[in-house]
Order: C-alpha cells, then sequence, then structure tokens
C-alpha cells in the first residue's frame, strides 16, 4: 500500500497516537484539526469565530505541506460543542471553500478535545 505520513509545523502537533494526515493513494486524509496554535499548542481565545478561522488555517498548512490546496478538498466533517454556532462557523468555512465546496456534514458533539468549540477534518484528492 502507497501511504505516506504529512506533518508540518503549520499545525499543531498531534496531541495523541495519530498522524496530522496520511497520503494514502491519491488521498490525503486529515486528522480533526483542534483550534490550537501550532506554536504554543493551546487553544485559541476569542470565540466561536478565532476557534474557526484557527481550525482552518491549521488545515491550510497542512494541505500546503502536502502541495495541496482547499480545491483539492472533496469531503469535510465539522464537531461543533454548540450548534448554535453553525451560522457563524458556516460563513467563515465558506471563506476557504469559495469554488466548488466539498461534500460535508456538521454535527453536534457533546464535549471535544480540550474543551474546544469546534473540530474538522477534511479528505483531499491528490490528483
Amino acid at each position: 500500500m502507497n501511504r505516506q505520513i504529512i506533518t508540518t509545523d503549520s499545525a499543531p502537533a498531534a496531541i495523541g497516537p495519530y498522524s496530522q494526515a496520511i497520503r494514502a493513494g491519491n488521498f490525503l486524509f486529515i486528522s480533526g484539526q483542534l483550534p490550537m496554535h501550532p506554536v504554543s499548542g493551546k487553544i485559541v481565545t476569542g470565540g466561536i469565530d478565532a476557534q474557526s478561522r484557527q481550525v482552518l488555517k491549521n488545515i491550510a498548512g497542512i494541505l500546503q505541506a502536502a502541495s495541496l490546496t482547499p480545491e483539492h478538498v472533496v469531503k469535510a466533517t465539522i464537531f461543533l460543542k454548540d450548534l448554535q454556532d453553525f451560522s457563524t462557523v458556516n460563513a467563515i468555512y465558506g471563506e476557504m471553500f469559495t469554488h466548488q465546496p466539498p461534500a460535508r456534514e456538521c454535527v453536534e458533539v457533546a464535549r471535544l478535545p480540550r474543551d474546544a468549540a469546534i473540530e474538522i477534518s477534511v479528505i483531499a484528492i491528490c490528483a
């Protein structure tokens, strides 16, 4: 199997036994990204707006490390601590995925690691 681990300093290091991303065949699977600053490793402050932007910056950093862009993303999963934040997250998410946005689901969860308000994972195509 053709499998390559992708890592970058442009996104926070994994906080457990997982990789930031794995390229398998023609796909890149990016692990769920929390709103952690890549250098400090701390959750950013400023509410759902700041947390959403940080998560998307982390994803963009991993995509760049794999020589990809947001246009390569074909699937996204958004986990929210409070679904009332959906409209804010949706607007910020739309700033990153402006052209032919990926398939997506958004679910409310009881709790996220480090008490984050949001986590997003994505799958990108490498072709």
